[in-house]
């Protein structure tokens, strides 16, 4: 039963994986923090469209046998449009996942030091984190061996241990039930959220998910009978995602404090009010959190560099170790010397944050290509829940672009 569960079990938590990272758990913390369980429905409704639109691009790689950039170099005719497109999407998810790679490496560092306290060389002036290294050498390590189910079945390991973390901090708070679900249903928003709203489907609804779970599903199935177990695959994985960060937002929203402004706060918060074994739970949560996206953030940009070049996407090809190791270095190198990347952020968040209502409105374009998906394209109520999916998706691109100009 249970190797019958594993051989069924696929990309899906490795999507789940890469979208619960440090900024999701710190971005529901603060939530919890400022607005107790009031948002809670802005994560259902974020994964319910997460769902929908990584079910797009698991139909791409199974149905169509492409990834998300093959699809669309072949399918887009005009060579102008073409190249603008994949030239953004090549900039977007590059700079984007160098960006962010810090941040990954960050937040299992900060998970560590909340567990073993900091391990720091100093030369004069300058400061090395050894714990950053060690978690750069574990995810080079890992993507380095190029067999992808080590990788899966670690990745799986990572999101389990993820998950007992953060549900058992929860638990521990002993949250009222009707509290819970008063948050998820009442679609409210108080003053001042709309930010932090607009950063948890942010966080949520990642583009370059969708890329990489196009290649993915294109290497485990080959059958289009399999679209079934990859549909299942991909619902119970994303699911146990929001209920991670559903568990995250619930433990934040039972301390009382103002002080705490990020998840190490919080576990020090927990320490005084539930013991030191929520303490230890929290921080192992945030380490795996970290981990994860420290590997799949840059495989994904992997994938994405070499489809934009019509490069190998074997794991074991040098091209593409050369783009996710260049990214891990990158990521160790500024968060062990802890120098600043704002600039390189906020262009990444303005690429994203262009590139979201672009990718949905592609995607849904894609889904009615009779070329590519013969009888599995779109019918009217997957067409008309897209379109809902595009509006929002560009609201909240346009609020956070000026946002980020502000």
């Amino acid at each position: 039963m249970l190797k019958k569960l594993f051989k069924n079990l696929g990309p899906g938590p490795l999507i789940a994986a890469a979208f619960i990272g440090p900024g999701t758990v710190t971005l529901c913390t603060l939530a919890g923090i400022k607005f107790g369980m009031s948002l809670l429905w802005t994560l259902l409704i974020a994964v319910l469209a997460s769902i929908t639109l990584q079910s797009m691009a698991v139909k791409i790689g199974i149905i169509g046998k492409k990834s998300i950039t093959e699809a669309l170099k072949h399918e887009i005719s005009n060579p102008v449009i073409k190249y603008i497109i994949i030239t953004l999407i090549f900039m977007t998810i590059l700079i984007g996942n160098t960006a962010y790679e810090a941040g990954n490496i960050s937040g299992a560092v900060m998970g560590l030091e909340t567990l073993f306290g900091q391990i720091k060389i100093d030369f004069k002036d300058f400061s090395l984190n050894i714990h950053a290294i060690i978690i750069g050498l574990l995810a080079g390590a890992l993507l380095w061996i190029g067999k992808y189910r080590i990788i899966e079945r670690c990745l799986i390991g990572l999101v389990i241990i993820m998950s007992i973390a953060f549900l058992f901090t929860a638990i521990a708070t002993r949250p009222s039930l009707l509290s819970v679900l008063s948050g998820l249903l009442s679609f409210k928003a108080p003053a001042g959220s709309l930010l932090t709203i607009i950063g948890l489907v942010g966080t949520t609804i990642v583009p370059y998910n969708l890329f990489l779970h196009a290649e993915l599903v294109k290497e485990k199935w080959n059958d289009k009978g399999d679209l079934k177990f990859a549909l299942k695959d991909l619902i119970i994985a994303l699911g146990l995602g929001g209920l991670i960060s559903l568990s995250i937002v619930i433990t934040a929203s039972s301390i009382n404090a103002t002080d705490i402004n990020t998840v190490g706060d919080l576990a020090l918060g927990l320490e005084s009010v539930f013991g030191t074994f929520s303490r230890q739970f929290l921080a192992i949560g945030l380490f795996a959190a970290g981990i994860t996206s420290t590997i799949t953030a840059p495989l994904a940009a992997a994938y994405v560099v070499c489809g934009c070049f019509g490069l190998s996407t074997n794991l074991q090809s040098n091209y593409f170790k050369f783009i996710w190791l260049s990214i891990i270095l990158f990521g160790v190198f500024f968060s062990a010397t802890g120098l600043k990347l704002i600039t390189i952020i906020q262009f990444a968040q303005i690429t994203n944050g262009v590139l979201l209502p672009i990718m949905v409105g592609l995607l849904l374009w894609m889904m009615n290509k009779s070329s590519l998906l013969g009888n599995f394209k779109n019918n009217n109520l997957q067409n008309a829940i897209g379109f809902i999916i595009i509006v929002v998706s560009l609201f909240l691109s346009l609020r956070t672009l000026f946002l980020i100009f502000q």
